[in-house]
């Protein structure tokens, strides 16, 4: 789940319902009634629908009217003596924040590389707008609920129109013959299949709690909240790195994906050894930290970044902007995939600590129920009924 930090009016209403709730009986004379925690809920803050998303709305202004004073520069130069660990390295060590409304790709019409800062905030304030526009009162699963949103968090404007910074237009490159082969039987694939079945038999590495959606790289651009989970790179956004002297490791709480990084200039893996995040070494260039990552696992039934193969080579750099915001950048390359290799810049803010749990699915009992009914149904000739796909039994599905 999401981690950003926790409005005041909700927080204050869980720990009053929680205090009355857990006071002991005969502190209180008798257990409180239904009424009487209601009544505790609504003053602790906005109770009604009304009240609620008047409160939201509230937030949202205090937010974006902060958001001059935090626009994105990527032209600026970075620290020149940033802080150092005990062993003289540059301290990259903390928590970060990988979310942002900044697309990966260029927005259509926009034919320039960088807003103006004006620019830059409307469409800051139009990303953030659209991504509050739900109704707090609504009790669902997802990001959108109080202190779980993006823009409560440090994400911040950014003079780039898109993330992308090497091709000419801000696009991801064509994609190569082989490559559109392959997307095409996979979505013809997808067409074939009963959506429910699928989940077991053709569900990905991350529906099935293994992988964390690749963890590598980093950004996968986007409008969390406003966009599908896969353009808003994931469910979660923060990572953790530690370092020592000869590892730097990387946490990403997308199902606690860990990457470990060599710093010590040991030898690489052959390249018959596979591994679902690649096979990384890395080395400090000054203050910058430099990160090649190779021999990525064969990506069926994952997915591996923007579909690419094994073939995938990654390298990323990290530097120390200021006190508050590391450069990320990254460059991929997958012959098999694109027509030419691209990259990516975007600024990762750092958030206080800790790290939340990635809550996975594992022993959900109503996702196997479900999947084993389907299948069951499908060996009897009788797929979902309500799959427009499928022809309706003539027996009116009894």
């Amino acid at each position: 789940m999401r981690k950003h930090v926790l409005v005041r009016s909700g927080a204050a209403t869980l720990v009053t319902m929680l205090i009355v709730l857990a006071a002991p009986v005969g502190l209180r004379g008798q257990a409180p009634s239904r009424a009487e925690v209601a009544e505790a809920a609504r003053k602790a803050s906005p109770h009604s629908s009304e009240e609620a998303m008047a409160y939201w709305k509230a937030e949202v202004a205090r937010r974006l009217a902060e958001a001059p004073g935090r626009v994105y520069d990527p032209r600026k130069p970075a620290m020149a003596n940033p802080p150092k660990t005990p062993w003289g390295a540059p301290d990259l060590r903390g928590y970060y924040l990988t979310a942002m409304y900044t697309p990966l790709e260029r927005p259509e019409k926009v034919t320039k590389q960088f807003y103006t800062p004006e620019e830059a905030v409307s469409a800051f304030t139009f990303a953030t707008t659209s991504d509050a526009g739900v109704d707090p009162a609504t009790v669902h699963y997802d990001w959108k609920e109080f202190g779980m949103d993006a823009w409560q968090s440090p994400v911040r404007p950014n003079l780039r129109t898109g993330l992308i910074t090497d091709t000419p237009d801000g696009k991801i490159p064509a994609l190569t013959p082989e490559a559109q082969k392959r997307r095409a039987e996979a979505a013809a694939q997808r067409r074939q299949r009963d959506p429910q079945t699928g989940v077991q038999i053709f569900g990905n590495l991350y529906t099935r709690c293994v992988l964390g959606g690749g963890a590598a790289p980093l950004i996968d651009g986007g409008a969390p909240g406003s966009d599908s989970a896969a353009g808003a790179g994931g469910v979660t956004t923060e990572m953790q790195i530690f370092q020592t002297p000869d590892y730097v490791v990387l946490v990403q709480q997308r199902n606690t994906d860990v990457r470990i990084i060599p710093l010590n200039g040991r030898p690489r893996l052959p390249q018959s050894v596979r591994q679902w995040y690649g096979n990384s070494s890395g080395r400090w260039e000054g203050n910058t930290l430099v990160v090649q990552t190779t021999s990525f696992n064969d990506p069926a039934p994952a997915t591996h970044f923007q579909g690419a193969t094994d073939a995938l080579q990654l390298t990323e750099r990290f530097t120390i902007v200021d006190a508050n915001t590391l450069r990320y950048e990254y460059t991929v390359s997958d012959p098999k995939t694109w027509t030419r290799p691209w990259s990516v810049e975007a600024p990762l803010p750092r958030i206080p600590p800790p790290l939340y749990e990635f809550a996975c699915h594992e022993q959900n009992y109503g996702l196997i129920n479900l999947v084993m009914g389907a299948q069951i149904r499908a060996t009897e000739g009788r797929l979902d009924p309500r799959d427009p796909r499928v022809a309706t039994p003539t027996d009116g599905g009894r």
